[in-house]
């Protein structure tokens, strides 16, 4: 599995648990003005408690692995670092064709 995949996965849960919390926010702001509005309980299913704990995994992920970032930045300074333009093309044709298949 791609990670790409996993990422597009708990996007849609994310996209899910947000639009959920959009209806129940809208029906809140629904009620009439002076009016008291009975006493709601709501429980959360097992899917959304898993949604809930992946957007917190989510939230906590670095945007940029800085240290990753900075062995390359050091590696190019050294004159370390080299691109096999071999293996580039090879994993672009083999997207490519995954792509085309899928």
């Amino acid at each position: 599995m791609k990670v790409s995949e996993t990422r597009n996965q708990l996007h849609e849960l994310l996209q899910q648990q947000q639009a959920a919390e959009k209806t129940s926010q809208g029906r809140e702001n629904r009620s009439v003005s002076g009016s008291v509005a009975p006493e709601e309980k709501v429980t959360l299913s097992e899917r959304a408690r898993e949604i809930q704990q992946a957007r917190r995994a989510v939230d906590a992920l670095p945007d940029v692995r800085e240290e990753k970032v900075n062995e390359l930045k050091e590696r190019i300074d050294n004159g370390e670092y080299r691109v096999d333009g071999e293996k580039i093309a090879e994993k672009m044709i083999g997207e490519s064709l995954l792509d085309i298949l899928a």
